[in-house]
């Protein structure tokens, strides 16, 4: 089965929005192996959908479209959809009647617009939005079938659980595609694909791809079939890509984040962590503090650009700040082991750099950043790294963020003291 999504709005076309539904369809549709052929966007104008959606019904079997069935003026999706096919709207009066129940349920009157919305396409099957006031439909026409979702994410996403997944499922005998995302950080891309030599020699290479972003890869690793010689092949497929790739990984989970692996390391250690930024203005903190049971580890930290603050608050001496520069790893050091102390943590972590884009020199230029790990003992002692980043302001910060994060995480897993 080839499939395509339509997504409809003019906002879609603009600089200020993201289309991120076809994200969430794309996956439902990988689950159960249909083949996404081609994700297009459209304006709110009814002739162009109705030509887009005729285009893509004469190529694909399944077409889906977010979008457009709201009770505004320039919701049109229905109206172009009929307009496609050749069909008539009818309006519903079950529906309708619906939609006042659900305004009254929130003590409202229903606006007369949002009588549209009870309009079906001649011959479609409504879909109940437990969500929202825009019902979906489903269509049948010749050898295409088409769902028309609302373009709200969550509510979209409830109606392609209930009404998408079970209709796929129906048509591929209850077999799936499972996939297992392993998460790495601290190699780039390109390192990554070359440990992996060994993995692409033995299994097929379609079914492992790398994607690569700033301090961090993922390998998501898929396979079809049965369950039994799919799970088989998958746990096979694992094992070597764990052999591989070692202690680079960080989770085997798509929803899995480095700072949530961090938390977890520092809390089963019942150790406590404590940082010190500069270049990174608080990110390490923040992304630490999105980790729910954060204050049971993160005692706090500090952001300090300046090179008095590192030593009034950090207790930097001004003599390494003079002799070293700020962007050191003698320095990232001092700051590691200030917060730590200061805090009175078992970890101290801290970073300084240069996120530019201005303020690089040619010995130190932008993206050039220090990490350090100040650690307990006995005795107690300190890890840095210099590392020069490639990208823009806000990439050089999040690649630095997850680098010593990931510093950190090596340090845990490892087990060391010292």
């Amino acid at each position: 089965m080839r499939a395509a999504i339509l997504a409809v709005g003019s906002e879609l076309l603009g600089e200020d929005r993201t289309e991120s539904n076809s994200l969430r369809l794309a996956k439902v549709l990988a689950d159960h192996g249909v083949e996404l052929a081609l994700k297009v966007a459209v304006g709110d104008r009814e002739a162009e959908i109705a030509a887009e959606v005729a285009r893509l019904m004469a190529r694909h079997e399944l077409v889906l479209l977010t979008g457009g069935l709201g009770p505004t003026a320039d919701d049109v999706t229905r109206e172009a959809v009929a307009r496609a096919l050749g069909r008539e709207l009818a309006h519903d009066a079950g529906l309708e009647e619906a939609l006042r129940a659900r305004y009254a349920g929130l003590g409202r009157r229903m606006p007369e617009a949002n009588r549209k919305q009870a309009d079906l396409v001649a011959g479609a099957v409504p879909l109940a939005n437990r969500h929202g006031t825009a019902p979906g439909q489903r269509i049948d026409a010749g050898d295409t079938t088409l769902f028309l979702f609302p373009g709200v994410p969550h509510e979209l996403e409830a109606m392609v659980e209930a009404e998408l997944r079970p209709w796929l499922l129906a048509r591929t005998g209850g077999e799936v595609r499972e996939r297992i995302t392993v998460r790495t950080a601290g190699l780039p891309e390109s390192e990554v694909d070359e440990l992996l030599g060994p993995v692409y020699e033995r299994f097929p290479r379609d079914q492992i791809t790398v994607l690569g972003a700033a301090g961090e890869v993922r390998v998501r690793l898929t396979a079809g079939g049965a369950a039994e010689p799919r799970r088989a092949f998958l746990a096979a497929l694992l094992s070597a890509v764990r052999e591989a790739l070692g202690e680079a990984i960080f989770a085997e989970s798509e929803s899995a984040t480095l700072e949530g692996a961090v938390g977890e390391l520092l809390r089963a250690r019942g150790a406590t962590l404590a940082v010190a930024e500069s270049c990174t203005g608080g990110l390490v903190s923040e992304r630490l503090t999105r980790v729910p049971g954060a204050s049971a580890f993160l005692l706090g930290g500090t952001v300090a650009y300046d090179n008095e603050l590192k030593s009034r608050w950090l207790g930097v001496p001004p003599a390494l700040l003079a002799a070293e520069g700020a962007v050191s790893e003698a320095v990232a050091r001092a700051m590691a082991e200030g917060v730590r102390s200061r805090a009175g943590a078992g970890y101290g972590l801290a970073l300084t750099g240069v996120a530019g884009p201005g303020g690089g020199t040619e010995a130190k230029p932008v993206g050039t950043v220090a990490l350090a790990l100040a650690f307990p003992g006995p005795p107690p002692g300190a890890l840095s790294r210099l590392v020069r980043l490639p990208g823009d302001r806000n990439r050089v910060r999040w690649h630095a963020s997850q680098l010593a994060l990931d510093l950190l995480r090596r340090h845990l897993e490892a087990g060391r003291t010292g």
